[in-house]
C-alpha cells in the first residue's frame, strides 16, 4: 500500500508566491480602475462647474444695465464688476456682481480659483453705491460676510479680459488707441474672456469665451 504524498516545503513556498503575485496583479488592476473612475468623476464635475460658470458669466453680461450712479461694467485689473438686473425676482431689482481670480484656503491646493460674488437685491441708490464699493474690496480683502456671497467655479492659473472697441481687441485698461487710462464705463461691443485652467487637474489649458453686446433693441431695460 502506497502512502499518500503531501506537498513539500518548496512546493508550498512556490504556491504562496504564485498566489501573492496573482493577488498583487488583481490589486493593481482594481487600483487602476478606481483611479480611472476617480479621474473621470473629477473631470465630469469640473466640466459641469465650468459650464455653469460660463453660463452665469454670459447671463451677467446679458443682464447689464447702466443706472448712471455707478458704471454698468468696470475692470480694474483684478476684478470685473457688473451692475445688472435680476429678472427672476419680483420687480427685477438690481444687483452688483463681480468676477475675479483669488487664492482661497482649502481650494485648488492653494492655487488660484475663478470666483463670482454677488450682492443681495438692491432697492435704493445708496445700497447700489455701497455694493459697488464692496465688490471691489471683495476681490482683494474679502470680509467674512463677503465670503457668504461668493461661489468658487474652477481652479485657474490665470485669466485675461479683452474689450472689442473700434474694430479691434484691446486691454480694458487702455483706450482703443493704446494710451493707458482708467477703464471706461461704457459697454464695449464685445468681451473676450481667456481662462488658463490650472495644470495637473482634470481640465487644463486655455479656454476662450467671447461675448458680443446685443443690439439696443435686444438689450434689457
Amino acid at each position: 500500500m502506497k502512502s499518500e504524498r503531501g506537498l513539500t516545503l518548496v512546493e508550498m513556498l512556490v504556491a504562496i508566491v504564485v498566489l501573492a503575485l496573482l493577488a498583487l496583479m488583481g490589486w493593481r488592476g482594481l487600483d487602476a480602475q478606481l483611479r480611472t473612475r476617480e479621474h473621470v468623476s473629477d473631470r465630469v464635475d469640473q466640466i459641469a462647474r465650468l459650464q455653469t460658470g460660463l453660463a452665469q458669466w454670459t447671463n451677467d453680461l446679458e443682464a447689464m444695465v447702466d443706472m448712471g450712479l455707478v458704471p454698468a461694467l468696470d475692470f480694474d485689473g483684478r476684478s470685473l464688476r457688473i451692475t445688472r438686473v435680476d429678472p427672476h425676482l419680483e420687480g427685477q431689482p438690481l444687483r452688483v456682481v463681480a468676477w475675479s481670480q483669488r487664492t482661497i484656503e482649502g481650494q485648488a491646493q492653494g492655487r488660484g480659483s475663478w470666483v463670482r460674488w454677488q450682492s443681495p437685491p438692491l432697492s435704493n441708490p445708496e445700497q447700489l453705491i455701497q455694493a459697488w464699493s464692496q465688490a471691489q474690496r471683495w476681490a482683494s480683502q474679502p470680509s467674512q460676510q463677503d465670503l457668504l456671497h461668493e461661489v468658487v467655479v474652477v481652479p485657474l492659473s490665470g485669466w485675461q479680459l479683452l474689450y472689442y472697441r473700434e474694430n479691434s481687441w484691446s486691454n480694458p485698461l487702455s483706450s482703443p488707441g493704446g494710451d493707458a487710462k482708467p477703464a471706461e464705463s461704457s459697454i464695449p461691443e464685445g468681451i473676450r474672456l481667456t481662462l488658463q485652467l490650472a495644470p495637473g487637474r482634470a481640465l487644463e489649458g486655455a479656454l476662450v469665451k467671447d461675448w458680443l453686446r446685443p443690439s439696443d433693441a435686444q438689450r434689457r431695460p
